[in-house]
């Protein structure tokens, strides 16, 4: 049987690899969310959350080999394929041929853009938090494409209609994900 990656040494691997906090956030944030839908859906939570926590493993070091790095580095600590097939499919289109099929992938590859984009939207609300952000709120700056221009539009659309979901839904979900994890992702603000 094939050896299960832990949260703590996926963990240390992200750390290992990345030294801006705002990847190392990045990363917890998609656990979050991972986490939660692997929970909604029933399926493995910690599988789920380790595939979150270490999808942008190469980002801090090799942007331009985006999710390529990522598969060499998780082969040579032996992760299972699923894994590393799940983590280089977020880049789908993007930096990768690796289509998202199953259920897990296509939560990643829909909620990653996703997270960047509600993250931009906490950082300029007064209380600097997402424990009072809204769909509404988001929505709003949906098609203000300037704001979080980082943050691709057109992905996360792609990864909602993967999903069988609207636009709102996905957003509804991905922030009630993010607020149960709204310190340790740094959203918390003065709530």
């Amino acid at each position: 049987m094939e050896k299960q990656p832990v949260r703590a040494e996926a963990y240390a691997l992200l750390a290992e690899y990345n030294q801006q906090d705002s990847l190392i956030r990045h990363g917890l944030a998609v656990e979050a969310v991972m986490r939660h839908f692997a929970e909604k859906a029933g399926e493995d939570v910690e599988k789920w959350g380790v595939i979150g926590l270490c999808h942008d493993l190469d980002y801090d070091q090799y942007p331009e080999q985006h999710c390529t790095m990522t598969r060499k580095i998780l082969e040579e600590h032996q992760w299972p394929e699923s894994y590393i097939r799940a983590i280089v499919s977020h880049g789908w289109g993007i930096c990768s041929e690796v289509e998202p099929v199953e259920y897990l992938e296509k939560v990643l590859f829909a909620t990653d853009e996703l997270t960047g984009l509600i993250t931009a939207c906490v950082y300029v609300r007064p209380s600097k938090s997402i424990l009072d952000l809204t769909t509404k709120s988001v929505m709003k700056k949906w098609n203000t494409r300037a704001f979080a221009a980082g943050a691709n539009r057109d992905v996360i659309a792609r990864g909602a209609d993967m999903l069988g979901m609207s636009i709102e839904q996905l957003i509804d979900e991905t922030i009630e994900a993010m607020q149960k994890s709204a310190e340790s992702i740094g959203l918390k603000g003065n709530l």
